[in-house]
């Protein structure tokens, strides 16, 4: 499922969106955001999409490019307590969609 904007020029659910990318990079360990196979982890909005974060009215999911190294269960646990502040009752599914060296 598509995550899209309250509005053609943004709204709460794209600045969350934002937020979210940021907190989520802030993992060491995640090397970038990505949409995932079928680039269905996406949040639509005027101008480009921002891949990587899709905001719904109940869950909140990531995807995750990580650097190669530490268990991946660990890493989604990283960035679902960076998160977990951004996310009110919502749900955090972490989309772990490829390994970086290094």
């Amino acid at each position: 499922m598509i995550a899209w904007t309250d509005t053609l020029h943004g709204g709460p659910r794209t600045d969350l969106a934002d937020q979210v990318a940021e907190a989520a990079m802030t993992c060491p360990d995640v090397h970038a955001l990505t949409a995932g196979p079928h680039a269905r982890v996406a949040t639509y909005r005027a101008g480009l999409p921002l891949a990587g974060v899709a905001v719904r009215e109940d869950e909140i999911e990531i995807g995750v490019v990580v650097r190669y190294g530490r268990p991946l269960p660990e890493i989604a646990e990283d960035v679902r307590r960076l998160v977990r502040p951004l996310a009110d009752r919502r749900t955090i599914d972490v989309l772990i969609a490829d390994l970086a060296d290094g």
